[in-house]
C-alpha cells in the first residue's frame, strides 16, 4: 500500500479527506441552527404583533393640532369656528357674522375639509353624548358644527376617537383627542393611558 513521506497511508488520507466533504458535522450544524434561530427572533421583533399603526398615529397627530391651531385663530381673530365630521371626512367652519351663518373656512387652507385614510373610523362624544355620524359622503355639506370653538378660548367638551376598520375600542388600538376636566385639549395614541388630572398638573409644573 502507499505511504506519503510522513508515513501516513495514501488510503487513509483520501477516505478521511472523502469523510470531511460528505456532510457537516454536528457542531456545524448546531451553528447553522443557531444562526437561523437569531435571523427569525429579529424579524419577529422588527414585524411582529407590536408594530404600531403609523397612518393612525399620524392622523390622530394631525387633527390634535389642528384643533390647537384653530383653537389660537379663534382667540386672535375674535370669531367663533366649529368643528364637523362624518364616517370618511371632518372640516372646520367659521360663523360669518355679516351673512349670520356658518360656512366654510374658504381663507385658510390649514382647515380646509380633509377626508380619514382609508379603513380609519372616527366616533364623536359631545358633552357626554354620542353623536350619531352621517352616512359616508365625501362631501359634508352642513356647515352646522357639532364641536364649538368659541372667541374667548372656550370649547364645547368633546372626544374624537379613531380607530383602524373591524379594529377593538380598546384603547391599545384607538386614538382620542379630547378635552380634560381643564377644557385642555389632549392627546391618546394607541397603547398610551390617560394620566390623572393631579399628574397632568405636576408634569405642566416641571421646567
Amino acid at each position: 500500500m502507499p505511504t506519503l513521506a510522513t508515513g501516513i497511508s495514501v488510503s487513509n488520507t483520501l477516505r478521511a479527506a472523502r469523510a470531511r466533504s460528505a456532510g457537516f458535522t454536528l457542531v456545524e450544524l448546531m451553528i447553522v441552527v443557531f444562526i437561523i434561530g437569531l435571523i427569525t427572533a429579529a424579524a419577529v421583533i422588527a414585524f411582529g404583533g407590536d408594530r404600531r399603526d403609523t397612518e393612525l398615529d399620524k392622523e390622530a397627530e394631525r387633527l390634535d393640532a389642528l384643533f390647537d391651531y384653530v383653537r389660537e385663530q379663534a382667540e386672535l381673530q375674535t370669531r367663533d369656528y366649529g368643528f364637523r365630521v362624518n364616517e370618511v371626512a371632518y372640516s372646520f367652519v367659521v360663523f360669518d357674522v355679516i351673512q349670520n351663518q356658518w360656512r366654510s373656512v374658504d381663507e385658510d387652507d390649514a382647515l380646509r375639509q380633509r377626508e380619514f385614510p382609508e379603513g380609519i373610523e372616527p366616533e364623536m362624544v359631545v358633552d357626554g353624548r354620542r353623536i350619531v355620524l352621517d352616512q359616508k359622503e365625501r362631501d359634508i355639506d352642513d356647515f352646522k358644527p357639532q364641536v364649538m370653538i368659541f372667541a374667548n378660548g372656550d370649547l364645547s367638551s368633546f372626544e374624537v376617537s379613531l380607530r383602524r376598520e373591524g379594529g377593538s375600542v380598546i384603547a391599545r388600538e384607538t386614538a382620542r383627542i379630547y378635552t380634560d376636566e381643564q377644557m385642555v385639549i389632549q392627546l391618546l395614541l394607541p397603547g398610551e393611558e390617560e394620566q390623572p388630572p393631579q399628574a397632568r398638573r405636576t408634569a405642566a409644573q416641571r421646567p
